[in-house]
């Protein structure tokens, strides 16, 4: 589900408490702070950036990453391209999702003219060419690599293992289509050696093929600093990785591709809770683990930057740790750890997270009947999420 309308706009959050006085979760959209991430990683990268729209699919979102300069969009589905297609007209689609519904690659290729698919299997390179036209596409050979700096593994569930990913390669040259290479180190990265090591093992089996290829994708992962872990800047990443691509034994006019998700929705988009009930040592908020913080459930962290309000003012003073738990019956709703909040915090507060703008939204449920759709746009630039 996505907020199809466009978004009310307030200059602040103080500004949308006092207007809505809301019951439900409100989502706060930060142009200005998306404006300024979107431009840093276009800037930086050292070749095309695929926005991940699995990251963060609603139609606001998409839309700031494209004014800001996003033109080209990784998809996993048919779904996806549709959505993006009739957002960003002018966008170029990518179908990368290595395993797909029956039909959906036709479909991208014949109704949205899509060009670049991936696959992990002979048996799936034979599936892909049965439905498209290989000779109008681009098929990337997906490479298993992981990297210890990543907090989430991706190469257990896709990835041809580099010894035999060469083989894989010749048969996408044989089937007629151009074919490239792919890989993703893995999730929320927190090292650039990570994207050295697999550029490493790329240019490895480059080096065995009998053709050069013309694109290699990176895939995304590059981490993003939260109050329980620290990651490099940005530079650092584009700095390592410009320097290992040099090295890659590529076709001419050959670019790198990466995929990133969470480095350009996370940083402008926060999310506005109440808090239902207070305990001596607890606290139950209107949003949780089956809402937009579900993904504290993954990748080792466990908070976001948190900041109060009472009657649309900032709340301070003196702090005390306090569980927070979600508002749904299920005993697992609950944030993974304490957070430091205003010692007399009570019911009719809210709380704001900062920088939830990835894996929020495009992944939170309606479980037990609780959801929120609110997104609202706040438009004043010296006003920022939480961090």
């Amino acid at each position: 589900m996505a907020t199809a309308s466009p978004t009310p706009a307030f200059d602040t959050v103080s500004d949308m408490l006092r207007a809505l006085d809301p019951a439900l979760p409100v989502y706060c959209v930060y142009p200005h702070v998306y404006r300024d991430s979107t431009r840093e990683f276009l800037a930086g990268f050292p070749g095309r950036v695929l926005y991940a729209v699995k990251a963060n699919n609603d139609p606001a979102i998409l839309r700031l990453l494209a004014e800001f300069g996003v033109s080209e969009f990784d998809c996993a589905s048919v779904e996806e391209v549709r959505q993006v297609s009739e957002l960003v007209p002018a966008a170029r689609c990518y179908f990368m999702n290595p395993v797909w519904p029956r039909g959906a690659a036709r479909a991208a290729q014949r109704d949205f003219g899509v060009r670049h698919f991936v696959v992990d299997h002979p048996d799936a390179l034979a599936g892909l060419c049965s439905e498209i036209d290989a000779g109008e596409a681009v098929i990337f050979a997906r490479m298993a690599v992981h990297h210890e700096a990543a907090r989430e593994k991706l190469s257990e569930k896709f990835g041809e293992a580099p010894e035999t990913v060469a083989a894989l390669l010749q048969a996408i040259a044989a089937a007629g289509a151009e074919p490239a290479l792919a890989f993703n180190v893995g999730s929320n990265v927190m090292s650039p050696d990570a994207y050295v090591h697999g550029i490493e093992v790329a240019r490895g089996v480059l080096d065995r093929l009998p053709f050069r290829v013309r694109l290699v994708d990176i895939g995304g992962g590059f981490g993003r600093t939260y109050p329980d872990m620290q990651a490099p800047p940005l530079a650092a990443y584009f700095s390592a990785i410009s320097a290992a691509a040099k090295t890659l034994p590529l076709a001419e006019g050959g670019e790198l591709l990466a995929e990133p998700g969470r480095a350009l929705s996370a940083p402008g988009l926060s999310a506005v809770t109440q808090v239902l009930l207070r305990k001596p040592d607890c606290i139950y908020i209107n949003d949780g683990m089956y809402g937009a913080l579900w993904e504290l459930r993954c990748n080792g962290q466990k908070r976001y930057a948190s900041r109060c309000f009472r009657a649309g003012r900032p709340l301070g003073g003196e702090t005390r740790s306090l569980r927070v738990f979600g508002p749904t019956c299920d005993s697992t709703d609950v944030l993974p750890s304490p957070l430091e909040l205003p010692a007399d915090i009570r019911a009719g507060d809210y709380v704001e997270f900062g920088a939830i703008g990835a894996y929020s939204l495009s992944g939170r449920t309606d479980f037990n009947g609780l959801y929120s759709d609110t997104v609202v746009t706040i438009s004043n630039e010296a006003e920022r999420p939480p961090s």
